[in-house]
């Protein structure tokens, strides 16, 4: 029909306009794609730019640190071994060093670090300028605080709050919650005192006064715990970076190692040794920690002990050194003046108690490698003890140096300083031991990052001390030491014990030993205890506070070196230094000090020495084989019944200690410790 369209035009029609929406679709998409590729682009380019940023930021902030690290261990040798420094500059300079690099390198949260563009990068800056900012302040109107002792003004008040709050925060990132919370709960005792129990209550104190006493005098942060860690505590881990970096280090680890590396727990055992010898000549606790545990600390961690076990042995053995003649502890020449004892008198009566502690410790040490399988390695596996001493034997300079300004009686900051010195141009004398002037930075860095851990914990331990001192907790419990025994010895010593650790957070070992000895000393005379017997049981536990938790100096000096926990370490060398709670309680009970018939101090000597053997037993639940919780009463009991103070349960607990390692020797086949197989195993895969 005309004027109709054609069927096939209608239909090209059609076709060509599905065409062009197939086209238009094509279109869109390819838009689509292009857009979202340069979106991608965006993003990556957005990415790429931000990591590079974030990467220049870590590399900024680590050089920052270098420079740091480097300026405060060339500051502590200046002062160790050149100009000293008034004590609160002095400890200023130091524990700022310690915090700005602390906001630096602990990122404020986990995952932080991985990108310093976020909001923490922006915190950590805050604190380490107000680091700087308080430190700043402290050191330069020394004097002008000095002179308003009392009378704080409202920036005084701020700049104390802002240290306390710095502390606990940098104690948070370094060390965890734990010490964080015990800190802070000293703080809240120190405040809420009126509303305490009848035995602990005091006035209370505003945190005005808290702040300013804690951040503003010695008395607090910047009291004892950290003049000890600015002081011979930093020099000593300094040493131990440069016997690291110039292979001094490895040389007395494979020297150890070659010589004592076939028993169990050789070197671990060499170190208690080292540690009471040199203990026993130096005087000061910490420092034998740090001068010693250099060495022996390094060498226990090669052979299998975790490093909180290697710092916690260290500063169990080193605890010990304060009580082995001839030498001891300052106390001993104070215990002579006041009982009106010749010294030799007070040596004479010292040794066989300390010759038992360091049993003690041996014995700890001894069956830890047995329940942990460290064992003898064979002598095949072992370095060659000629080619050792070969390639290392000039690193013995040193350590005759060290030890020889020791026993001229120079400080132990000197000692470390000439120690530094000495190990350096030592490593001069052989290419292999040389170390470059690039190695040489490195290692001033190294040692100052080193002493973060123990530094911080210092400083927190400064805020439990100055809260002790603050209220007079540890006054009063002295006091009460009389009274609350109601007339019973056994009672009392725990009494005197527990009050020697709270006395030992807020003074010096010997300082702990006269107001203790002054305030409850008369009290343990008036329960039938002979004066110098009542002497030697105040100062024996005078030197618990070096290695017992909250404020455990010697085992935080170690964790340092160790790189371990501090309050782990701490609760550690807690564990290996009871024969400091043992030995009391044999001196008030049997003639442990040469007091009575020579037969009876021989068997006092045997019988204590078995208890230790139970004791040690018991804590670690392990003799010959893993014991059950019925065998570890068991031995607890041959102890306590070997230590009484009656002959019958004396023999009593002999006849049960006997039967329990008889027993042990039956029921080992039938309870292996997997442990001594895996170490034969790999005994027999090296020997192979």
């Amino acid at each position: 029909m005309a004027g109709e369209p054609d069927p096939s035009t209608i239909f090209r029609s059609y076709e060509a306009g599905a065409e062009i929406e197939q086209n238009r679709a094509f279109c869109k998409d390819l838009l689509s794609s292009i857009r979202e590729a340069n979106t991608q682009e965006a993003i990556m380019t957005e990415s790429s730019e931000a990591t590079s940023s974030s990467s220049t930021i870590e590399w900024g902030i680590l050089k920052i640190v270098a420079v740091i690290g480097i300026g405060l261990s060339l500051f502590e040798l200046y002062t160790a071994g050149v100009i000293a420094m008034t004590a609160m500059r002095h400890r200023t300079v130091f524990l700022t060093s310690i915090l700005v690099i602390t906001f630096l390198t602990r990122p404020l949260y986990k995952g932080a670090k991985k990108d310093r563009l976020n909001g923490a990068l922006c915190v950590d800056l805050i604190l380490v300028a107000l680091s700087v900012a308080v430190g700043a302040y402290i050191f330069i109107d020394l004097d002008g605080i000095f002179d308003r002792q009392g009378d704080w003004s409202q920036w005084d008040i701020n700049v104390g709050i802002t240290l306390v709050l710095l502390v606990l925060e940098a104690t948070r990132r370094v060390i965890g919650l734990n010490l964080t919370c015990i800190a802070f709960g000293f703080l809240l005792f120190g405040y809420f005192g009126p509303y305490m129990p009848t035995i602990l209550v005091h006035k209370g104190y505003s945190i005005e006064r808290m702040a300013t006493t804690l951040s503003l005098t010695t008395e607090g942060i910047f009291g004892l715990p950290t003049g000890v860690a600015a002081t011979f505590v930093f020099i000593f881990i300094l040493f131990g970076a440069f016997l690291e970096k110039t292979g001094a280090g490895t040389f007395f680890i494979d020297l150890a190692y070659s010589i004592t590396g076939r028993f169990s727990g050789g070197p671990a055992k060499t170190a208690v040794v080292a540690s009471g010898f040199m203990g026993s000549v130096s005087g000061s606790a910490v420092a034998n920690v740090v001068a010693t545990g250099s060495f022996t600390i390094p060498m226990m961690k090669k052979i299998g002990y975790k490093p909180h076990v290697a710092a916690a042995i260290e500063a169990a053995a080193s605890t010990g050194g304060q009580l082995m003649p001839p030498i001891m502890g300052a106390g001993a020449f104070l215990m002579a003046e006041f009982t009106q004892t010749p010294y030799l008198e007070i040596v004479k009566i010292s040794f066989i108690p300390a010759v038992l502690y360091f049993f003690s410790v041996l014995l700890f040490v001894h069956i830890e490698a047995q329940k942990e399988g460290i064992w003898g390695q064979p002598k095949e596996v072992l370095p060659k003890l000629g080619k050792t001493i070969k390639k290392g034997v000039h690193f013995v300079i040193p350590v005759g140096v060290l030890v020889a300004v020791l026993l001229m009686n120079f400080s132990p900051m000197m000692a470390g300083f000439t120690a530094v010195l000495s190990v350096y141009f030592t490593a001069l004398l052989r290419k292999d031991s040389r170390i470059s002037f690039k190695t040489l930075l490195k290692t001033l860095e190294h040692g100052a990052r080193n002493a973060v851990v123990v530094a911080v914990a210092c400083a927190a331990a400064g805020i439990i001390v100055g809260v002790v001192n603050l209220t007079g907790t540890g006054l009063r419990f002295s006091s009460l030491v009389v009274s609350l025994s109601q007339g019973i010895p056994l009672l009392a010593l725990a009494l005197v014990a527990f009050t020697s650790l709270l006395l030992g957070m807020g003074l010096p070992v010997t300082a702990s030993y006269i107001v203790l000895v002054i305030l409850a000393g008369p009290g343990l005379m008036d329960l039938g205890i002979p004066l110098l017997t009542a002497h030697m049981i105040v100062f024996w536990y005078s030197q618990d506070a070096n290695i017992t938790p909250p404020v455990a100096l010697e085992s935080f000096a170690a964790s340092g070196i160790a790189g371990s926990s501090p309050m782990r370490t701490a609760f550690t060398s807690w564990k290996l230094a009871k024969g400091l709670y043992i030995m009391p309680v044999v001196m008030a009970y049997h003639p442990l000090l040469l007091n009575g018939p020579t037969g009876e101090v021989i068997q006092t000597v045997i019988f204590c020495t078995l208890a230790i053997t139970a004791f040690v037993i018991c804590m670690e639940r392990y003799f010959l084989t893993s014991l059950t919780w019925t065998e570890s009463i068991l031995y607890g009991v041959a102890a306590t019944a070997l230590i009484w103070a009656n002959e019958t349960l004396n023999y009593v607990g002999l006849v049960v200690l006997i039967l329990l390692a008889v027993h042990q020797v039956i029921v080992r086949k039938s309870r292996p410790n997997p442990k001594r197989q895996t170490a034969s195993v790999k005994t027999g895969l090296q020997n192979s």
